[in-house]
């Protein structure tokens, strides 16, 4: 049986995930090195997963176990879709992930979660545990770096701002991580969903953003 000590050291052992609620919609951002210990394995690692147009997640962990996370959700809300004729609620995405979690909880799934977008109910974000422990956010950071980047977050951010007052909030947050924490860096990715879908930020948009 794993003890929360080493599953807390093997879920922070690297990464800086980022997930904020906007009036208008949601962003997810991440930085993109994938560590080994101290072994820098890939540089231009993805974390940041489209699960359906209105939907996506965000992983921090042990890469195998996120992937199979982001696997199974993937599978479910096409199930969804099909079987009931209308997208997944976010709520119940988080839940079906938080399920599988907790399931899994005496060999845990490695890996911590944030399942962010937009429905009928509106945006949402929800962090989740190795253990399938689930709540909802409204700004939340994980991985080795959420200590910097909530350094940012709770001086810079505010309930109720729109996406395009958000979104330098969050890349200066994920910068400041990956300037501070050794086992994130390289590169970060963001990706914002609101009424019109998802879509991921283009390097020129980072740029201009960092710029600011």
């Amino acid at each position: 049986m794993v003890n929360n000590d080493m599953v807390d050291k093997l879920t922070l052992k690297g990464t800086t995930t980022v997930g904020v609620v906007c009036k208008d919609g949601v962003i997810l951002a991440s930085d993109t090195r994938v560590t080994m210990g101290f072994y820098v394995a890939h540089k231009h690692g993805k974390k940041i997963y489209k699960i359906d147009d209105h939907l996506a997640m965000t992983i921090a962990g042990t890469v195998a176990d996120a992937q199979r996370t982001v696997d199974i959700l993937t599978a479910n809300a096409q199930l969804y879709k099909l079987n009931m004729g209308r997208p997944i609620p976010v709520s119940s995405a988080a839940r079906l992930v938080a399920n599988l979690l907790f399931s899994a909880r005496y060999i845990p799934l490695v890996t911590q979660v944030l399942v962010g977008g937009v429905d009928e109910t509106g945006p949402h974000v929800f962090s989740m545990d190795p253990f399938g422990s689930l709540t909802e956010e409204k700004c939340v950071a994980t991985g080795s770096g959420s200590p910097v980047a909530y350094g940012v977050l709770e001086d810079k951010f505010r309930d109720g701002m729109t996406v395009e007052e958000a979104l330098p909030i969050v890349v200066r947050a994920v910068d400041s991580a990956m300037k501070r924490d050794a086992a994130s860096g390289d590169s970060f990715n963001v990706a914002v969903i609101d009424a019109k879908g998802f879509r991921e930020l283009t390097e020129e948009e980072k740029k201009k953003l960092l710029a600011k």
